[in-house]
Parts: C-alpha cells; sequence; structure tokens
C-alpha cells in the first residue's frame, strides 16, 4: 500500500518589504536630515575654497606715559573707564569697519579683485550667485571677511584679514594698518593744529591790543606836551617847596630886621624878594592844580591809558606763555600707533574646518527633524477621533 505524503494545500512564504518601501517609510529622514549631510559633505569636502587668515595687533600709545602715584582709589576709579589709548583704538577700528577703509583697499591693494579671486568657489567668492556687484554689496562682503575688535583688558586691538591666498590676506592686513597709522597722524595733526592755532589766535589779539595802547599813550604824550604828569607834577612841586622855604627864610628874616632896625634900608628889597617868590611859587602851583591845564588834571588820562598798556603788555606774554605750552602740551599728547605683532604671512588655511561644518549641518538637521517629528505627533494625539 502506497502512502502518499500529503502536503498542505497552500505553503507559507516569508515575503520581505522591497526596497522602495523601506525608502518610502523614511523618505522625510532622508530629504531633511541625509540629503543636506550629504550635500555639506560634498561642498565642504570637494568644492568649498581654502581661506588664509592674516592677523595682525597693534595699542595705541602717548609719549606721556609716566604718572604721578595715585591711591588704590584713584587705581580703581580709572581701571573702570578706558584710557585715552583706548579710545583712539576704538576710534582706528571703527575706520577699519568702515566704508572709507574699503574705499581705500578698493584703489589700493584693488581689495574687488582679491575678493573675486578665480581661486574661490562659486560661492564663496565675490559677488555671490545671487547678489550683484555694488558697493554695498562689497561692504557687506568685507564686514564678514575683516574682523577688528579691542580687547578691553589689555588695550591690544586685533585685526584679522580672511582671503583666498595667504598673499592676498597679508596685503590686505598689511594696507589696513598702513591706513591705520596714518588715521592716528590726521588726528594728531587736527587736534595739534586745532590747540595752537587757538593759542596763536590769543597772541595776535593781545599783540593788537599791546600795540594800541602804546599809540595811544604816544599820542597823549605828543598832544599834552608831556612824557610822564606824575614826574613832571612832582618836579613842579619839589621846586615850589624850595621856594617856599626860601620864601619862609626871607620873611623871617625880614621881621626880625623890621623889630631890630625898622629904618633899615635893606627892608624894602626883602619885601621885593619875598613878593616875587610868591609870585613865583602861585605860578608854579597853578602848573599842577587850579586850572584846566593843569598838570594834575592830565594824570588821569595819563594813568588810564598806562594802565591799558601794562595790562595789554601782561596779556601778551600770558599769551606768548599759553602758546609755548600748547605746542608742547600737543606734542606730549600725541598719540602713535605701536605694532605688537605684525602681519603674518599664513602657511596654511585656517578655514573652512570641513569635517566640523559637517557635523554641524547635521547636528542640525537632525534636531530640527526631531523637533518637527515632535511637534506633528503632539498634533496627531490631539486630535479629534472621527
Amino acid at each position: 500500500m502506497n502512502v502518499n505524503p500529503s502536503f498542505p494545500a497552500e505553503t507559507e512564504t516569508t515575503v520581505r518589504p522591497p526596497f522602495s518601501d523601506w525608502l518610502k517609510k523614511r523618505r522625510w529622514f532622508i530629504i531633511f536630515v541625509v540629503f543636506p549631510t550629504i550635500l555639506a559633505a560634498l561642498y565642504y569636502g570637494l568644492i568649498a575654497s581654502d581661506i588664509y587668515i592674516s592677523e595682525s595687533r597693534f595699542v595705541i600709545k602717548s609719549p606721556d606715559q609716566k604718572r604721578s602715584p595715585v591711591s588704590t582709589l584713584a587705581n580703581l576709579v580709572q581701571m573702570t573707564g578706558m584710557s585715552s589709548g583706548q579710545e583712539q583704538a576704538n576710534e582706528v577700528l571703527t575706520f577699519v569697519r568702515s566704508r572709507d577703509a574699503l574705499k581705500a583697499l578698493e584703489k589700493n591693494p584693488d581689495i574687488r579683485a582679491k575678493f573675486a579671486s578665480a581661486q574661490a568657489d562659486f560661492i564663496s567668492r565675490f559677488p555671490h550667485p545671487f547678489s550683484e556687484d555694488t558697493f554695498e554689496n562689497l561692504f557687506k562682503y568685507y564686514d564678514k571677511m575683516v574682523d577688528a575688535r579691542l580687547d578691553a583688558e589689555t588695550g591690544t586691538a586685533t585685526i584679522k584679514v580672511q582671503a583666498f591666498t595667504p598673499q592676498d590676506a597679508y596685503e590686505i592686513n598689511q594696507q589696513l594698518l598702513y591706513l591705520s597709522e596714518a588715521l592716528v597722524n590726521r588726528l594728531n595733526a587736527r587736534a595739534q593744529t586745532k590747540a595752537i592755532a587757538e593759542a596763536q589766535n590769543q597772541v595776535r589779539v593781545a599783540t593788537i591790543r599791546a600795540k594800541a595802547a602804546r599809540v595811544a599813550l604816544a599820542e597823549y604824550r605828543n598832544t599834552q606836551a608831556l612824557i610822564d604828569p606824575g614826574k613832571q607834577a612832582g618836579g613842579v612841586l619839589e621846586i615850589a617847596n624850595k621856594m617856599i622855604a626860601e620864601r619862609a627864610a626871607l620873611q623871617a628874616q625880614l621881621d626880625l630886621m623890621q623889630r631890630v632896625a625898622p629904618n633899615n634900608p635893606s627892608i624894602p628889597a626883602l619885601r621885593t624878594r619875598i613878593s616875587a617868590m610868591s609870585a613865583q611859587i602861585a605860578s608854579q602851583d597853578s602848573r599842577v592844580v587850579g586850572t584846566d591845564t593843569g598838570i594834575a588834571s592830565k594824570i588821569g588820562g595819563y594813568e588810564n591809558l598806562l594802565v591799558e598798556q601794562e595790562f595789554s603788555t601782561q596779556s601778551l606774554n600770558a599769551a606768548n606763555a599759553a602758546l609755548v605750552q600748547s605746542r608742547a602740551e600737543a606734542q606730549r599728547q600725541q598719540f602713535y600707533l605701536e605694532r605688537v605683532v605684525d602681519p603674518n604671512l599664513p602657511d596654511m588655511p585656517l578655514l573652512p574646518r570641513r569635517l566640523l561644518n559637517v557635523i554641524i549641518v547635521a547636528a542640525a538637521a537632525i534636531c530640527l527633524y526631531f523637533i518637527a517629528w515632535m511637534l506633528i505627533v503632539g498634533i496627531l494625539e490631539h486630535a479629534p477621533e472621527d
């Protein structure tokens, strides 16, 4: 008897889903995470150009660096503020980041051509694929390629320049330092010229006033026929006093003679002399006081002119001293740029950080993907069921 083995009517077979179903299930992850990461890897690994960085550092100093010892509290107060050298450094760095510096760099060393170098990739070079070749766009690009900042603790200013060749980065940084030195010199010249010009103007005004006072005094002397009314009045009074004393002696002699020898023939002569001397004394007194043309009436005007001459002379001396001091002060407070680190010629590119940038792109894409996934799941969980 033949026994035929029995087989089931249908055999179970394991059917694996096709690869397309796997891709379809994970399509959003591939689109928003894998694809951007692959693009970043291709760009930074194969396309992105090397970027070289040239760095320089400088400080702004003044010849007047020595200061008198101050108390601890005063030192604390000074530390809380900003020194004049740091203020000057801030002004220089503001210029480096300005459009004026970019305009100067367009002439030398033709920064537009260096940023549009053929060695740069189409995304990194200027202009960008979707931007126009305008000065404002160049300024925005320049602001990204040039970094200028100040270390408030040390007072050291740093300039970092990015370019697509070592020589270009070095030349741009070197030219920025030359422009900064020229700016410091212009600021010094402007401050020095302003201070000295003001002092010179004061000297000029004081000189004109002193000359006018001397001319007025000379004209007054010529008009009044007097050299020094005070001294001349003193001389006249001295003569009058001598004559008064002599008249008193003659009057005493006359009085004695009239008592002792009233008939002395010399008495009339003495009386005549005394009378003549009295007239002379009166004449001398009238030269000084008592009339509109007397010396006393002219002393007031002379003294006013003399005081004006002395005051104007003192003002002129003070103005000359202030001019000398202004020149010394301007020289003492003059600032200068001292290079701490000269621009370097880089021998290897520091940017882009290729692997790090790819990792950043991947991490950012994953974070955004899971945030969106959690948001969608939350919406679905709270959705009303039909």
